[in-house]
Protein backbone atom coordinates (compact mmCIF):
# COMPACT_ATOMS: atom_id res chain seq x y z
CA UNK A 1 0.00 0.00 0.00
CA UNK A 2 1.77 3.31 -1.09
CA UNK A 3 -0.84 5.65 -0.27
CA UNK A 4 0.58 7.82 2.45
CA UNK A 5 -2.76 8.17 4.89
CA UNK A 6 -5.44 5.79 5.65
CA UNK A 7 -7.99 8.34 6.25
CA UNK A 8 -8.24 12.13 5.41
CA UNK A 9 -11.04 14.50 6.85
CA UNK A 10 -12.72 17.20 5.58
CA UNK A 11 -15.33 18.70 8.27
CA UNK A 12 -16.76 22.12 8.57
CA UNK A 13 -20.70 23.63 9.43
CA UNK A 14 -22.86 23.93 6.61
CA UNK A 15 -22.09 26.58 3.44
CA UNK A 16 -18.35 26.78 3.89
CA UNK A 17 -17.72 25.03 0.30
CA UNK A 18 -16.20 21.70 1.68
CA UNK A 19 -17.32 20.19 -1.16
CA UNK A 20 -15.51 22.05 -3.63
CA UNK A 21 -12.24 22.22 -1.47
CA UNK A 22 -12.12 18.35 -1.00
CA UNK A 23 -12.47 17.66 -4.42
CA UNK A 24 -9.48 19.82 -5.10
CA UNK A 25 -7.54 18.12 -2.27
CA UNK A 26 -8.98 14.62 -3.52
CA UNK A 27 -7.66 16.00 -6.55
CA UNK A 28 -3.56 16.12 -5.26
CA UNK A 29 -3.77 13.56 -3.19
CA UNK A 30 -5.36 10.69 -5.78
CA UNK A 31 -7.87 10.41 -3.26
CA UNK A 32 -11.55 9.36 -3.26
CA UNK A 33 -14.41 10.96 -1.63
CA UNK A 34 -16.61 9.35 1.24
CA UNK A 35 -19.36 11.31 1.88
CA UNK A 36 -20.54 11.61 5.65
CA UNK A 37 -23.69 13.58 4.95
CA UNK A 38 -26.39 12.35 7.17
CA UNK A 39 -29.21 13.49 3.75
CA UNK A 40 -27.48 12.78 1.04
CA UNK A 41 -27.76 9.44 1.15
CA UNK A 42 -31.38 9.83 -0.29
CA UNK A 43 -31.93 9.10 -3.86
CA UNK A 44 -34.20 12.37 -5.22
CA UNK A 45 -33.25 14.86 -2.20
CA UNK A 46 -30.63 16.90 -4.35
CA UNK A 47 -31.28 20.51 -3.83
CA UNK A 48 -32.37 20.78 -0.65
CA UNK A 49 -29.48 18.12 0.53
CA UNK A 50 -26.58 20.20 -1.55
CA UNK A 51 -25.53 17.50 -3.85
CA UNK A 52 -23.80 19.65 -6.09
CA UNK A 53 -22.50 17.31 -8.61
CA UNK A 54 -20.05 20.04 -10.38
CA UNK A 55 -18.57 20.82 -7.09
CA UNK A 56 -16.73 17.15 -7.72
CA UNK A 57 -15.50 18.00 -11.27
CA UNK A 58 -11.92 19.52 -11.04
CA UNK A 59 -9.94 20.42 -14.41
CA UNK A 60 -12.38 18.34 -16.06
CA UNK A 61 -11.76 15.42 -13.99
CA UNK A 62 -14.89 14.00 -12.09
CA UNK A 63 -13.19 13.28 -8.57
CA UNK A 64 -15.23 9.90 -7.15
CA UNK A 65 -17.38 9.84 -4.58
CA UNK A 66 -19.06 7.45 -2.22
CA UNK A 67 -22.16 6.97 -0.04
CA UNK A 68 -24.83 9.37 -1.70
CA UNK A 69 -27.75 8.64 -3.29
CA UNK A 70 -27.58 4.61 -1.67
CA UNK A 71 -30.84 4.89 0.17
CA UNK A 72 -35.00 5.53 -1.09
CA UNK A 73 -36.52 8.71 -0.03
CA UNK A 74 -38.87 7.98 3.22
CA UNK A 75 -36.82 5.12 4.15
CA UNK A 76 -34.57 5.61 7.75
CA UNK A 77 -30.76 5.39 7.61
CA UNK A 78 -29.19 5.86 10.59
CA UNK A 79 -25.58 6.44 11.86
CA UNK A 80 -24.94 2.39 12.45
CA UNK A 81 -25.75 1.46 8.55
CA UNK A 82 -23.10 4.76 7.79
CA UNK A 83 -20.01 2.51 9.67
CA UNK A 84 -20.65 -0.49 8.06
CA UNK A 85 -21.34 1.36 4.43
CA UNK A 86 -18.08 3.55 5.39
CA UNK A 87 -16.21 0.40 5.95
CA UNK A 88 -16.82 -1.08 2.97
CA UNK A 89 -16.15 1.82 1.10
CA UNK A 90 -13.06 2.47 2.80
CA UNK A 91 -11.84 -1.43 2.42
CA UNK A 92 -12.55 -1.06 -1.32
CA UNK A 93 -10.69 2.31 -1.68
CA UNK A 94 -7.32 1.44 0.01
CA UNK A 95 -7.40 -1.64 -2.10
CA UNK A 96 -7.22 0.44 -5.54
CA UNK A 97 -4.12 2.19 -3.68
CA UNK A 98 -6.09 5.37 -3.52
CA UNK A 99 -6.81 7.38 0.04
CA UNK A 100 -9.84 7.68 1.25
CA UNK A 101 -11.08 11.25 2.13
CA UNK A 102 -14.17 11.77 4.32
CA UNK A 103 -15.85 15.09 3.90
CA UNK A 104 -19.50 16.36 5.67
CA UNK A 105 -20.83 17.97 8.29
CA UNK A 106 -22.95 15.38 9.93
CA UNK A 107 -21.22 15.12 13.51
CA UNK A 108 -22.50 11.84 14.80
CA UNK A 109 -21.66 10.12 11.25
CA UNK A 110 -17.49 11.86 11.65
CA UNK A 111 -17.46 11.17 15.19
CA UNK A 112 -18.56 7.60 14.56
CA UNK A 113 -15.48 6.74 12.12
CA UNK A 114 -12.88 8.52 13.76
CA UNK A 115 -13.34 7.55 17.30
CA UNK A 116 -14.68 4.46 16.28
CA UNK A 117 -17.57 3.98 18.03
CA UNK A 118 -19.00 0.42 18.92
CA UNK A 119 -22.61 -0.02 17.37
CA UNK A 120 -24.11 -3.26 17.48
CA UNK A 121 -27.04 -4.57 15.10
CA UNK A 122 -27.69 -7.64 16.62
CA UNK A 123 -30.13 -9.93 14.12
CA UNK A 124 -33.12 -11.60 15.23
CA UNK A 125 -32.36 -15.10 17.12
CA UNK A 126 -35.77 -17.34 16.96
CA UNK A 127 -34.37 -20.27 18.96
CA UNK A 128 -32.89 -18.10 21.68
CA UNK A 129 -36.61 -16.02 21.95
CA UNK A 130 -37.85 -19.40 21.59
CA UNK A 131 -36.03 -20.63 24.70
CA UNK A 132 -36.82 -17.03 26.68
CA UNK A 133 -40.30 -18.10 26.27
CA UNK A 134 -40.12 -20.74 28.37
CA UNK A 135 -39.04 -17.94 31.61
CA UNK A 136 -40.65 -15.89 33.47
CA UNK A 137 -40.46 -11.78 33.31
CA UNK A 138 -38.12 -12.09 36.86
CA UNK A 139 -35.72 -14.70 35.76
CA UNK A 140 -35.57 -12.80 32.72
CA UNK A 141 -34.44 -9.39 34.96
CA UNK A 142 -32.10 -11.73 36.52
CA UNK A 143 -30.88 -12.98 33.40
CA UNK A 144 -30.17 -9.53 32.33
CA UNK A 145 -28.78 -8.25 35.12
CA UNK A 146 -25.83 -10.95 34.74
CA UNK A 147 -25.23 -9.03 31.55
CA UNK A 148 -25.40 -5.28 32.54
CA UNK A 149 -26.28 -2.83 35.01
CA UNK A 150 -29.73 -2.12 34.70
CA UNK A 151 -29.54 2.12 34.12
CA UNK A 152 -32.69 2.05 32.09
CA UNK A 153 -35.40 0.61 33.97
CA UNK A 154 -37.97 0.45 31.14
CA UNK A 155 -36.26 -2.78 29.86
CA UNK A 156 -37.34 -4.50 32.33
CA UNK A 157 -40.99 -3.57 32.54
CA UNK A 158 -41.67 -4.81 29.25
CA UNK A 159 -41.08 -8.60 28.00
CA UNK A 160 -40.17 -7.76 24.53
CA UNK A 161 -37.89 -5.18 25.14
CA UNK A 162 -36.15 -7.60 27.85
CA UNK A 163 -35.80 -10.44 25.42
CA UNK A 164 -34.43 -7.92 22.70
CA UNK A 165 -32.17 -6.74 25.76
CA UNK A 166 -31.03 -10.63 25.95
CA UNK A 167 -30.75 -11.06 22.25
CA UNK A 168 -28.08 -7.83 21.70
CA UNK A 169 -25.89 -9.00 25.10
CA UNK A 170 -25.46 -12.45 23.79
CA UNK A 171 -24.56 -11.64 20.35
CA UNK A 172 -22.13 -9.15 21.53
CA UNK A 173 -20.30 -11.87 23.54
CA UNK A 174 -19.53 -13.52 20.04
CA UNK A 175 -16.63 -11.48 18.74
CA UNK A 176 -16.64 -13.58 15.30
CA UNK A 177 -19.89 -11.86 14.65
CA UNK A 178 -18.64 -8.21 15.73
CA UNK A 179 -15.24 -7.42 14.70
CA UNK A 180 -14.31 -4.09 16.25
CA UNK A 181 -14.43 -0.88 14.52
CA UNK A 182 -11.46 1.06 13.06
CA UNK A 183 -10.61 4.03 15.05
CA UNK A 184 -8.90 6.84 13.17
CA UNK A 185 -7.98 9.32 16.23
CA UNK A 186 -4.23 9.82 14.58
CA UNK A 187 -5.50 10.51 10.93
CA UNK A 188 -5.52 13.91 10.07
CA UNK A 189 -8.56 16.54 10.44
CA UNK A 190 -9.28 19.10 8.31
CA UNK A 191 -11.83 21.61 9.12
CA UNK A 192 -13.27 25.15 7.31
CA UNK A 193 -14.92 27.97 9.05
CA UNK A 194 -15.78 31.54 8.39
CA UNK A 195 -16.47 34.43 10.72
CA UNK A 196 -19.99 34.44 12.28
CA UNK A 197 -21.22 37.46 9.65
CA UNK A 198 -19.98 35.75 6.95
CA UNK A 199 -21.23 32.79 7.07
CA UNK A 200 -24.73 34.11 7.90
CA UNK A 201 -24.57 35.98 4.88
CA UNK A 202 -23.16 32.97 2.95
CA UNK A 203 -26.21 30.73 4.45
CA UNK A 204 -29.13 33.20 3.33
CA UNK A 205 -27.54 33.75 -0.13
CA UNK A 206 -27.21 29.71 -1.02
CA UNK A 207 -30.97 29.61 0.56
CA UNK A 208 -32.16 32.18 -2.44
CA UNK A 209 -30.27 30.06 -4.65
CA UNK A 210 -31.29 27.21 -4.22
CA UNK A 211 -34.98 28.30 -4.04
CA UNK A 212 -34.48 29.36 -6.91
CA UNK A 213 -32.98 26.23 -8.43
CA UNK A 214 -35.99 24.55 -7.75
CA UNK A 215 -36.29 23.39 -4.41
CA UNK A 216 -39.06 23.57 -3.67
CA UNK A 217 -40.51 21.75 -6.71
CA UNK A 218 -38.12 18.45 -5.60
CA UNK A 219 -40.35 18.57 -2.64
CA UNK A 220 -43.52 18.77 -4.29
CA UNK A 221 -41.70 15.98 -6.37
CA UNK A 222 -41.12 13.90 -3.86
CA UNK A 223 -45.12 14.17 -2.23
CA UNK A 224 -46.49 13.47 -5.75
CA UNK A 225 -44.42 10.31 -5.24
CA UNK A 226 -45.87 8.90 -2.16
CA UNK A 227 -43.13 10.37 0.48
CA UNK A 228 -45.33 11.17 3.46
CA UNK A 229 -45.35 14.13 4.50
CA UNK A 230 -43.86 13.72 7.92
CA UNK A 231 -41.57 11.80 7.02
CA UNK A 232 -40.33 14.49 4.97
CA UNK A 233 -40.75 16.80 8.17
CA UNK A 234 -38.14 14.40 10.03
CA UNK A 235 -35.47 14.90 7.67
CA UNK A 236 -35.56 18.32 8.92
CA UNK A 237 -34.41 22.05 7.72
CA UNK A 238 -35.05 22.78 3.88
CA UNK A 239 -37.93 19.45 3.69
CA UNK A 240 -39.55 20.40 7.09
CA UNK A 241 -40.05 24.07 6.03
CA UNK A 242 -40.99 23.55 2.54
CA UNK A 243 -43.51 20.73 3.36
CA UNK A 244 -44.89 22.86 5.57
CA UNK A 245 -45.18 25.40 3.15
CA UNK A 246 -46.60 22.92 0.19
CA UNK A 247 -49.32 21.42 2.16
CA UNK A 248 -50.04 24.67 3.69
CA UNK A 249 -49.17 25.24 7.01
CA UNK A 250 -46.80 27.85 6.18
CA UNK A 251 -47.30 30.72 3.91
CA UNK A 252 -43.91 31.49 1.42
CA UNK A 253 -42.64 34.49 4.00
CA UNK A 254 -42.98 32.49 6.72
CA UNK A 255 -41.81 29.49 5.03
CA UNK A 256 -38.59 31.40 3.85
CA UNK A 257 -38.20 33.28 7.51
CA UNK A 258 -38.22 29.94 9.45
CA UNK A 259 -35.97 27.94 7.35
CA UNK A 260 -33.31 30.87 7.35
CA UNK A 261 -33.16 31.30 11.63
CA UNK A 262 -33.44 26.94 11.16
CA UNK A 263 -30.07 27.09 8.73
CA UNK A 264 -28.12 29.12 11.38
CA UNK A 265 -28.73 27.41 14.06
CA UNK A 266 -28.31 24.58 12.44
CA UNK A 267 -24.70 25.58 11.95
CA UNK A 268 -24.15 26.73 15.56
CA UNK A 269 -25.33 23.01 16.82
CA UNK A 270 -22.48 22.10 14.17
CA UNK A 271 -19.61 24.04 15.31
CA UNK A 272 -20.58 23.36 19.06
CA UNK A 273 -20.18 19.70 18.25
CA UNK A 274 -16.73 19.95 16.61
CA UNK A 275 -15.75 21.60 19.22
CA UNK A 276 -17.02 18.68 21.86
CA UNK A 277 -15.24 16.62 19.31
CA UNK A 278 -11.83 18.29 19.95
CA UNK A 279 -12.91 18.02 24.12
CA UNK A 280 -12.50 14.52 23.44
CA UNK A 281 -9.24 14.17 21.71
CA UNK A 282 -10.12 14.83 18.18
CA UNK A 283 -7.29 17.52 16.62
CA UNK A 284 -8.86 19.41 13.88
CA UNK A 285 -6.49 21.70 11.95
CA UNK A 286 -8.59 24.68 11.04
CA UNK A 287 -8.99 26.83 7.98
CA UNK A 288 -10.74 30.55 7.73
CA UNK A 289 -12.80 30.12 4.90
CA UNK A 290 -11.94 34.39 4.00
CA UNK A 291 -8.71 33.12 2.85
CA UNK A 292 -9.86 31.67 -0.48
CA UNK A 293 -9.41 27.60 -1.81
CA UNK A 294 -5.92 28.69 -3.04
CA UNK A 295 -4.30 29.49 0.04
CA UNK A 296 -6.36 26.91 2.12
CA UNK A 297 -5.02 24.03 -0.36
CA UNK A 298 -1.40 25.47 0.15
CA UNK A 299 -2.09 25.15 4.06
CA UNK A 300 -4.01 22.38 3.85
CA UNK A 301 -1.00 20.49 1.77
CA UNK A 302 1.92 21.85 4.13
CA UNK A 303 -0.30 20.33 7.40
CA UNK A 304 -0.66 17.13 5.87
CA UNK A 305 2.92 16.80 4.71
CA UNK A 306 4.19 17.47 7.86
CA UNK A 307 1.71 15.28 9.41
CA UNK A 308 3.06 12.35 7.50
CA UNK A 309 6.47 13.08 8.32
CA UNK A 310 6.06 13.53 12.18
CA UNK A 311 3.72 9.82 11.97
CA UNK A 312 6.79 8.04 10.10
CA UNK A 313 9.90 9.92 10.58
Amino acid sequence: MSTKFQLVTVLGPTAVGKTIFAANLALSLDAEIISADSRQVYRGMDIGTGKDIADYTVGGQLIPSHLIDIAEPGSEYNVFQFQRDFQSVWNSILSGDKTPLMCGGTGMYLEAILQGYDFIEAPVNLMLRHELSEYSDIELVAMLKKFRKLHNTTDILDRERMVRAIEIEKYKLDKRNHPQANVFLNTPVIGIRFDRKTIRHRITTRLVQRLEEGMVEEVRRLLANGIDEDRLKMYGLEYKYITMFLVGELNYNEMFTLLNTAIHQFAKRQMTWFRRMENNGIKIFWLEGEDGLKINLDKASKYLSLHYYKKNG
